[in-house]
């Protein structure tokens, strides 16, 4: 059974940094997808970074690129999510997701909520001014 589970997250100030930790198991990693989304208050869940964990490519949103950084660390079966020069309009329920075949060489497929089938609980970050 597939499990996620979402950590590091918390409150900072607006260009302070959190780094988000995906944990899961029940598979292997390096034949997943994998990505992160966010969810604020009133809004529709948004795609942030997606990552193919077997050949490392990576995919963010426009809103998100040069701030953020998705990785992975085989060993340890975890996907993070680097977030710098934080601003309050990031605040948000972060949630991972989890997604057993490559997903397609577009950003807009990688990056859509209906594509992934694990989700975790979610960690919530808040920014504030």
């Amino acid at each position: 059974q597939v499990q996620l589970v979402e950590s590091g997250g918390g409150s900072v100030q607006a260009g302070g940094s959190l780094t988000l930790s995906c944990a899961a198991s029940g598979y292997t990693y390096s034949t997943y997808s994998v990505g992160w989304f966010r969810q604020a208050p009133g809004k529709e869940r948004e795609g942030v970074a997606a990552i193919y964990t077997a050949g490392g490519l990576a995919y963010y949103a426009d809103s998100v690129k040069g701030r953020f950084t998705i990785s992975q660390d085989s060993a340890k079966n975890t996907v993070y999510l680097q977030m710098n020069s934080l601003k309050p309009e990031d605040t948000a329920m972060y949630f991972c997701a989890a997604e057993p075949h490559p997903i397609a060489p577009l950003v807009a497929v990688a990056l859509a909520p209906a594509e992934y089938r694990y989700w975790g609980q979610g960690t919530q970050v808040t920014v504030s001014s």
